[in-house]
């Protein structure tokens, strides 16, 4: 199985290209700035790995992009570079969550035993607020419960229904420690990383979840992207 995969959800581009499957495959990684600055590095950062690789757009089975929730800007990248490689390759995409390939990234770096694991996904949504997402691996599958959350983070108890003994992952905890709940567990950083896109790449395309380029769209589940010179005035004078 070959695949290229990428996110700019964040303010970490991840990408990364992997050749053949299971104990034989090879995978070739990179990181490097995302948010706004990820539309002039993608496209030649995957033309690197492709090259190392020795990969043809063509040969891909499929190319996996996150779809967010996240940066507006990264968002419209990933999609846009996922669309146009699609299309001009003749190969499929495959969106996936953001807050999934956190949860899958928590995984990894917890090396966590237990079965099921719990995990809340949180990703700083900036403007107070957290993308929050509720996932469960068990039997070695992923599963979210409910869909995604933008909440302030001390709201987060009350928006999602979580299991006693939760991990919590994601970049939100510089910000908001003191505001977010207490798990039994520590809390693990962990960024949408393209090589646990990888890894979720095979129980989604098993799922049906691979689309036509035209449908590689984002997630968005916030409307307003700034607030308003009013809303910042009050904030100043509140403070």
């Amino acid at each position: 199985m070959n695949l290229l995969a990428f996110d700019t959800s964040t303010d970490m581009m991840s990408i990364a290209v992997q050749q053949g499957a299971g104990a034989a495959a090879r995978v070739w990684q990179h990181s490097g700035a995302g948010g706004a600055q990820a539309s002039t590095h993608l496209i030649p950062a995957i033309q690197q790995l492709m090259d190392e690789a020795g990969l043809r757009f063509e040969q891909l089975d499929a190319i996996a992009f996150g779809r967010g929730p996240g940066s507006f800007t990264g968002l419209r990248t990933a999609c846009s570079v996922a669309q146009g490689l699609a299309f001009g390759a003749g190969v499929q995409v495959l969106p996936v969550d953001s807050l999934l390939a956190v949860a899958e990234e928590a995984r990894c770096l917890h090396k966590a035993a237990g079965n099921p694991l719990h995990v809340l996904a949180l990703l700083d949504a900036r403007m107070d607020e957290v993308y929050a997402g509720h996932y469960e691996f068990a039997s070695g599958l992923w599963l979210q419960h409910g869909g995604y959350s933008l909440v302030r983070p001390e709201n987060l108890n009350g928006a999602l229904a979580l299991a006693p003994d939760f991990l919590m992952a994601g970049n939100a905890f510089a910000v908001y420690a003191d505001r977010l709940p207490s798990p039994h567990l520590p809390p693990v950083h962990a960024l949408p990383t393209a090589s646990a896109m990888l890894r979720l790449a095979p129980q989604l395309l098993a799922a049906g979840q691979a689309v036509p380029a035209d449908q590689a769209l984002p997630t968005y589940i916030r409307d307003k992207v700034a607030k308003t010179t009013q809303e910042r005035l009050a904030e100043k004078a509140a403070v």
